[in-house]
């Protein structure tokens, strides 16, 4: 039998998109514009990593990553955030950040928190993982508005001191999917001082953060580092998926605390799936290389320029800070992509697929969500269609 908890979930975003818009034709030539699947070009040696290492298919992957791996994670977070981390015990290798964003909450929630059912802090707009995640540990998850009047973050301290007792961990993604909003150090320090005063973890989803317009997004493992943080208290989240063009490579990592990682490990022995050896090579490699991260986030400069130019003018818009979504705002979401799809054939995601209804609505009701992974030709195309039919 179905859990009751999951009885009133929403279908996932992309099939209410099917069944949204596929009952119509689109009206010109089909450009998809829903999806965060880069399309640049990933560093062409992958491959032959991958034909020098095949013979390893043959053999079972290691279940926290090679220790080539672990230590190229950690010589990338040392270069990029200057924080210096156990190879063995305090990074593990992930079968893409999904799966790790959902099995550190099997691992680290616990099943009481005050004497009562635990929370879960949502963003709202939100990465669907997160709130599927707090249902399957019986956890509470509550949804902090991330709007144009918080900066499209979530103000968590504007909780009630009830719910914030409760509270065993906070998701936070920085930079924000789908609105591109980066989280400063001062916002780090407070959330990381709240986490502090009442006793939770920190959830970080750092997907997006190689892909910026200028400065380098702040992290939250440096941070807590320069705060002198437990440990314990941080859990960070990176891939390769849009870093370095690979998201079908599924390689990311998870780390934080000696003890939180040991438990992570420990639920992974029975429930992760390892990278495949020779991927596992690839990931190796490509963490160990930045080059090509300049490369690709120099392309997506160009397509910040480029949507910012198309857009100029438009009522309410605002170029990300970070990543590579454009959050438009609109009258109603479901009806913009629908009748963008029946006149120009453009293909966007109703942003209120992507979040919950509270008593305070649906925060992404009014949005459409713009993915700019396309070459720029193409995208350049699909906005100017968009602005055109929606906005003139």
């Amino acid at each position: 039998m179905f859990p009751e908890r999951f009885s009133n979930l929403p279908a996932y975003a992309f099939p209410r998109l099917r069944a949204l818009l596929d009952v119509a034709e689109p009206g010109g030539e089909v450009l998809h514009m829903t999806i965060g699947e880069p399309k640049h070009a990933f560093p062409p040696w992958i491959t032959e990593i991958i034909t020098r290492n095949a013979a390893e298919f043959g053999l079972y992957p290691a279940n926290d990553g090679t220790p080539e791996l672990q230590a190229a994670i950690c010589g990338w977070i040392a270069r990029r955030y200057g924080v210096t981390l156990d190879p063995g015990s305090q990074v593990v290798a992930l079968n893409g950040t999904r799966e790790g964003l959902y099995n550190a909450m099997m691992a680290l929630c616990p099943e009481t928190k005050a004497g009562a059912t635990p929370v879960v802090l949502v963003p709202n707009p939100f990465y669907q993982v997160y709130m599927v995640a707090a249902l399957s540990v019986g956890a509470e998850p509550v949804f902090v508005p991330a709007t144009r009047e918080t900066g499209y973050l979530p103000d968590f301290s504007a909780l009630p001191a009830d719910v914030l007792n409760r509270v065993a961990v906070a998701y936070l993604c920085s930079p924000s999917n789908p609105q591109g909003a980066v989280a400063t150090a001062e916002y780090w320090q407070d959330l990381l001082a709240l986490a502090e005063k009442y006793d939770f973890k920190v959830f970080a989803d750092e997907c997006y953060s190689e892909i910026y317009r200028d400065a380098p997004p702040e992290g939250v493992l440096a941070v807590a580092a320069r705060m002198q943080v437990d440990a314990e208290r941080v859990v960070a989240f990176h891939s390769l998926s849009k870093r370095s063009n690979l998201p079908g490579l599924r390689s990311g990592f998870v780390a934080g605390g000696p003890e939180s990682l040991r438990r992570i490990k420990q639920l992974r022995a029975y429930a992760g799936a390892p990278l495949p050896m020779p991927l596992q090579r690839v990931a190796e490699a490509v963490w160990a290389d930045d080059t090509h991260v300049e490369e690709n986030r120099g392309l997506y400069r160009e397509k910040y320029a480029r949507a910012d130019a198309i857009m100029q003018g438009v009522p309410g818009y605002r170029g990300p800070e970070a990543g590579f979504f454009l959050w438009l705002p609109v009258e109603d979401g479901e009806a913009a992509a629908l009748h963008l799809w029946r006149e120009t054939g453009v293909r966007v995601l109703p942003g209120a697929y992507l979040s919950r209804e509270t008593p305070g609505g649906n925060p992404g009701q009014r949005y459409i969500r713009v993915a700019m992974v396309a070459p720029i030709d193409e995208m350049t195309r699909g906005l100017t269609r968009l602005r055109d039919c929606l906005y003139i």
